[in-house]
């Protein structure tokens, strides 16, 4: 099951909407056949183990990181390829959530005669594809915060004035991140300031994907210069706006590439976040790293929305000039406070990333 996760892991940030997923054969103690999930429309990893073992298939363990599917979608259900291959007992680390299949995947094979035991390496099979899981429950994407900051948590040095925080081995990283992610969501303050490419650039030779690029621009104040707007990049780009946005600055932006989205405004009189989240759950995405600004780090912690956290820390003081990451949020001490589990911590260079998932009292 190791060596399925394994191969499950080459997949990831490729494979939306379905799940990472790898699949190792074996036989008499030798691994005769292996393959993974690579993209959502392609054959599954148990197909590619089952084609890379060939004839040897019969009498053989499939080890499989989630429970062959049962329904036939944009691919035929692997149990009854399973099946005919001649598979005698299957592993399975974890159960499928999608309700067209929970648990008849596992029941198809039983009946036809073939010995399965579920639930091994469990916890790190889900913790692959806890993105997939959410939005197969509730239709909402898995949601990440990312920030990068000095220590006294400033995203700047001087006011609205952008500049690097964080050293060059941190920003590696955080192309690496991006290139794991379906979507990359920041407020149009940052746009703004930053007039980020939102990109993917990775070093070396390795290609990376750019994910699609999400702007929550209540009013419409996206310019029309902007380098969201000005590359050649097969990212699209979706703007959130208000319902009462200007319609000309609507359309001279759709004329642009961008696709507009009008939403309801929230409480706070920005775009109602939530619908934001459900409308590119609808689309099919499954994650998405909000990179800020302070407003929007606020919004989302305060509606409970964010699932994980990525923040990068420079060993640098900003001062009182700087802009704080965070803003609109406010506890009222240790017992009440939103905070980060199952934290870990990594070196960058000079910069320590500090990453967990949500917990909200």
């Amino acid at each position: 099951m190791g060596l399925a996760l394994k191969e499950a892991r080459k997949g990831l940030g490729r494979t939306s909407p379905n799940p990472c997923v790898g699949a190792v054969i074996v036989k008499s103690g030798q691994v005769i056949g292996r393959g993974y999930h690579k993209k959502a429309g392609t054959p599954h990893a148990e197909i590619h183990a089952l084609t890379a073992a060939g004839a040897e298939s019969r009498g053989a363990t499939l080890y499989v990181t989630l429970e062959p599917c049962s329904h036939t979608g944009r691919t035929p259900p692997c149990c009854e390829a399973v099946a005919r291959a001649g598979i005698t007992r299957v592993v399975v680390g974890m159960e499928d959530p999608n309700p067209l299949v929970q648990g008849r995947g596992i029941r198809f094979l039983q009946n036809h005669g073939i010995a399965v035991t579920a639930g091994v390496l469990e916890p790190r099979c889900r913790e692959i594809n806890l993105p997939f899981i959410k939005h197969i429950s509730t239709g909402l994407p898995w949601v990440a915060m990312k920030a990068g900051m000095s220590l006294d948590a400033k995203i700047t040095y001087a006011g609205r004035k952008s500049g690097w925080m964080t050293g060059s081995q941190t920003s590696v990283a955080v192309h690496r991140l991006r290139n794991l992610f379906d979507a990359i969501m920041v407020g149009i303050g940052t746009v703004v300031v930053d007039d980020p490419a939102l990109t993917t650039r990775l070093p070396g030779s390795r290609k990376g994907r750019d994910p699609l690029r999400v702007v929550l621009d209540t009013g419409l104040r996206m310019p029309a210069d902007a380098r969201l707007l000005n590359q050649e990049s097969p990212a699209r780009t979706l703007i959130f706006c208000g319902e009462d946005a200007d319609a000309g600055k609507a359309e001279a932006l759709a004329s642009r590439g961008a696709e507009i989205h009008r939403v309801v405004r929230g409480a706070t009189g920005g775009v109602d976040l939530r619908q934001v989240l459900l409308e590119l759950g609808r689309q099919g995405i499954v994650s998405v790293m909000v990179e800020g600004g302070a407003e929007l780090h606020g919004s989302m912690l305060n509606e409970r929305l964010y699932d994980s956290a990525h923040l990068f820390y420079a060993p640098v003081f900003a001062g009182d000039n700087g802009l704080p990451f965070l803003s609109g949020y406010a506890s009222s001490g240790r017992d009440t406070a939103f905070r980060l589990q199952d934290v870990r911590c990594r070196r960058y260079g000079e910069d320590m990333l500090v990453s967990g998932k949500l917990s909200y009292r």
